[in-house]
């Protein structure tokens, strides 16, 4: 298995910088409207790594949403009824989730509440996992339930690796896009 590692993503995060694409974040917007194909669930220490995951996603045309970027007024430090009614809208309008787990990830109160919520309205075949390796050390260690859900990894398509949502059994997987936006359509590995 081949994850994405974090300087790989912030890599995605520069190039969005460079290219003026991260001041145009629906600079001016305090709200965006839906519907989207992915939602991000992340731990906000990661932003500079999910700014990354978001631009690798929106390059293969997904309306993606991050609530720091696009409900740049809602209040993530304290847990209230109004923020959770957000999300949940935000969760309904999206067609899938990526569950972007890290180590900053176990630290987060809201990941595993999004998670749970968005699996028991959609089902786990709209969810995917993204582990993100840390630079620092090999491999990945995440939470146990993640392998409930589609893992996504870089596959090698011909003679290039590209990110694939893949089944747990290893043998079906899907690109990006098809498994985002629910098209179905799977390629066989092996």
């Amino acid at each position: 298995m081949v994850y994405f590692r974090e300087s790989e993503l912030r890599e995605f995060a520069t190039q969005a910088t460079q290219d003026g694409a991260f001041a145009t974040l629906r600079k001016d917007a305090t709200t965006a409207y839906g519907p989207f194909d992915v939602f991000v669930s992340h731990s906000v220490r990661d932003a500079r790594v999910v700014l990354g995951i978001r631009q690798m996603l929106e390059s293969q045309g997904l309306k993606v949403y991050v609530d720091w970027i696009d409900d740049k007024q809602m209040d993530r430090s304290s847990v209230s009824p109004a923020t959770a009614d957000r999300l949940r809208r935000r969760m309904t309008e999206s067609r899938s989730l990526i569950y972007a787990t890290s180590r900053a990830a176990s630290k987060s109160r809201w990941m595993p509440w999004e998670l749970g919520y968005f699996d028991g309205r959609k089902g786990p075949d709209q969810v995917a996992i993204l582990p993100i390796e840390s630079d620092s050390t090999v491999g990945f260690v995440g939470q146990e339930y993640i392998g409930l859900y589609k893992v996504i990894e870089k596959v090698l398509d011909g003679d290039s690796l590209r990110a694939f949502a893949v089944q747990n059994d290893q043998k079906r997987a899907q690109l990006l896009k098809s498994f985002a936006t629910g098209s179905g359509q799977f390629y066989g590995l092996r």
